[in-house]
C-alpha cells in the first residue's frame, strides 16, 4: 500500500489517505498516517472505499504530522564515510530531530541567516508501526510499518561547532518528508536506488542496500535504548555526494529533489528569509 496525509486544497483539513493510480482515497477518522498507525488501522486502510479524490485537488503533507520521535543515523553509507574521512563506526551514530524540525513536500526550506553552510542529504526513512522495546531481529523487522523519503538539510557551520551534531541538525522546518509511506510488504530496502538532484543535476546516487546498518538492525538497536512508537521516524543516513565534501553550499533559489525507486520523489526549493 501507498499511504499519504493529504489536505484538500479547496476546504483544508487533513486526512490519512490511500494513494491509487486515480488519486487518493480518504481513510476517515484519521488526521494523518501517524494516527492511522497508532490505531492499528492498516487493515482499515486496505479496505478504504470512499470516493477517489483526484490528485490535483489535494496537497500531500509529511505523512506523520506530529511524531513522538525523529531518530537519525549518521555515517551509514560507506562511500559517505570515506568522503568525510571518518572510520566505519562499530555502532550506529545516533542523533535526534523534533517534530518542528519537519516540513512538507514542496514546502520552502529557508536558508538561515545564521549559517551560510546549508547542505542537502537525501535519505531513506523508516516509519514505525507498533510499540517495540528491546526487539529481537524478527520483532524489529515486524515493527516497521513502511518507508518514506527524507529531503534533509543540515546547517554545517552549526553542526561542526562542537563534537555533538544536534545543533546543526534540528533547525526549524529543515527536514522534508514524504510524499507517501510505502508499506513494508511492498518495498525492499535492499534493492532500491536513492538519487538526489540539485537543480536537476545528480549529486547523490547509491543503493539503499549499501547501508552499514540496515533498517531492522537500526530498529533492534534503538529499541534497546527507548520504546519506539507508531509514527516514529528513523532517518537512515545519506550516501556520498553531499555539499560539504566540496563546499558547494545551497543558496536561495536552488531546488533539491530526492527520489527513491519504489517510493517516489520529494522536492523542496530553498528560500531566503528567517525561520518562524
Amino acid at each position: 500500500m501507498r499511504l499519504a496525509t493529504i489536505t484538500l486544497t479547496a476546504t483544508g483539513g487533513t486526512t490519512a489517505a490511500l494513494q491509487t493510480g486515480e488519486g487518493y482515497v480518504p481513510i476517515h477518522g484519521f488526521a494523518d498516517v501517524g494516527q492511522l498507525l497508532a490505531a492499528d488501522g492498516l487493515e482499515q486502510a486496505r479496505t478504504a472505499s470512499a470516493p477517489v479524490i483526484p490528485a490535483h485537488e489535494v496537497r500531500t503533507l509529511r505523512p506523520v504530522l506530529h511524531p513522538a520521535k525523529v531518530l537519525c543515523i549518521g555515517l551509514n553509507y560507506r562511500n559517505h564515510i570515506a568522503e568525510v574521512g571518518m572510520d566505519t563506526p562499530e555502532f550506529p551514530t545516533v542523533f535526534a530531530k523534533f517534530a518542528r524540525s519537519l516540513t512538507d513536500p514542496g514546502a520552502e526550506v529557508v536558508a538561515p541567516q545564521e549559517d551560510e553552510k546549508l547542505d542537502f542529504e537525501g535519505e531513506l526513512a523508516i516509519v514505525i508501526g507498533t510499540h517495540v522495546r528491546r526487539a529481537s531481529a524478527a520483532a524489529a523487522a515486524a515493527a516497521i510499518a513502511g518507508y518514506t523519503v527524507a529531503n534533509d538539510f543540515s546547517m554545517r557551520g552549526y553542526q561542526l561547532r562542537t563534537q555533538q551534531w544536534l545543533q546543526g541538525k534540528m533547525w526549524e522546518a529543515s527536514s522534508a518528508v514524504g510524499p507517501v509511506v510505502v508499506t513494508a510488504d511492498a518495498f525492499d530496502p535492499a534493492a532500491a536506488t536513492l538519487t538526489t538532484r540539485v537543480n536537476g543535476q545528480v549529486r547523490q546516487q547509491d543503493s539503499t542496500g549499501d547501508l552499514v546498518f540496515g533498517p531492522a538492525e537500526l530498529v533492534e538497536y534503538l529499541s534497546a535504548i527507548i520504546t519506539l512508537e507508531p509514527g516514529d521516524l528513523i532517518l537512515t543516513g545519506t550516501p556520498a555526494g553531499v555539499g560539504m565534501a566540496d563546499e558547494r553550499w545551497l543558496a536561495p533559489g536552488d531546488e533539491v529533489s530526492v527520489e527513491i525507486t519504489g517510493i517516489g520523489e520529494i522536492s523542496n526549493r530553498i528560500g531566503a528569509g528567517e525561520y518562524i
